[in-house]
């Protein structure tokens, strides 16, 4: 594994990759790197005009790539549903669950949901079973769903997970990642209950320099703290193009087993790709099991699939 790099992604040709975010920073790498590998990708964005930019830069970056801008708001369940079916009777090789929110003000989604969990997760459990039949159509399809290494700062709070009882954005923010990692978990538990090929997989980039990191205090105006977080991502942060190789490993490398972990290798903060640490939360059954319920009740999206349920 060591010094895994984007040149030993395997062919890709055939494959079609969703992925979301995929308008700036990891996922902007990770759509080109999979277009430069052959595939297909579908860029999954909540701005159709940002989207088009990137897909201008892929283009010319990897000419003849074979890509596309379609609209997502992850935020939004109508919009969730409307990309899924515009996907329906395709086949779905690749889901890279990768866009997200961080540290954000207080604030709720179109549906009424604590905006970091309503995206970060909700979103993503909603787009990934309205997607399962078309990946569990395809063999060794794989589910990637990008967590963070903030994640150990907090597990769920199964009463309150859209923090009606007060609201700390970092704590929100770790919880959001602690359940992305809950529902890979659960996933692939379930997914080997119905005997399925598909993997479901987590990673996350360490400390990458993108635009994450200061959207929160320029949101709200904090100009000291986002000037601080644009010197951490300068001095500190590996780049977006080293941090969404964890990513592209969980993605694609042959023999990603299913529920693994993968980051960075030097102390989950940069380096090439490595199976990473995660918080002994993020392994429990029966929390994952709370969560799942939870998620297909606030979201009305249930996992309609022999098994998988």
């Amino acid at each position: 594994m060591s010094g895994w790099n984007a040149n030993d992604i395997p062919d890709q040709g055939g494959r079609l990759a969703v992925v979301t975010g995929a308008n700036s920073g990891l996922g902007q790498v990770a759509a080109r790197e999979l277009a430069r590998a052959g595939a297909r990708v579908v860029l999954a964005c909540r701005s159709e005009a940002r989207g088009r930019d990137a897909l201008n830069l892929l283009r010319g970056e990897v000419p003849g790539a074979e890509a596309e801008v379609r609209r997502l708001d992850l935020g939004d369940l109508a919009s969730v549903r409307e990309f899924a079916t515009a996907l329906s009777g395709e086949r779905v090789d690749l889901l890279l669950n990768n866009a997200g929110v961080m540290a954000l003000p207080y604030g709720t989604t179109a549906d009424g949901f604590e905006t970091q969990f309503g995206v970060n997760h909700l979103g993503h459990f909603a787009l990934t079973g309205l997607l399962l039949p078309a990946l569990l159509a395809v063999p060794g399809a794989r589910i990637v769903t990008v967590s963070s290494m903030t994640h150990a700062m907090a597990n769920i709070d199964a009463r309150d997970l859209n923090s009606e009882r007060g609201y700390r954005r970092w704590v929100a923010y770790a919880r959001s990642k602690s359940a992305n990692l809950l529902f890979t978990h659960e996933l692939a538990r379930r997914l080997a209950a119905h005997g399925s090929e598909v993997v479901a997989a987590a990673a996350h980039p360490g400390y990458a320099a993108t635009n994450l990191q200061t959207a929160g205090p320029r949101a709200e105006g904090r100009r000291i703290a986002e000037r601080v977080m644009r010197l951490g991502n300068r001095i500190v942060a590996q780049s977006a193009e080293a941090g969404a190789l964890p990513l592209l490993y969980a993605a694609t490398r042959p023999g990603v087993r299913p529920d693994a972990f993968i980051g960075p290798s030097f102390a989950l903060w940069r380096g090439a790709p490595a199976p990473s640490w995660r918080a002994p939360w993020t392994l429990d059954d029966a929390m994952g099991e709370r969560l799942w319920a939870a998620s297909e009740e606030l979201t009305g999206v249930t996992y309609d699939v022999p098994g998988v349920r």
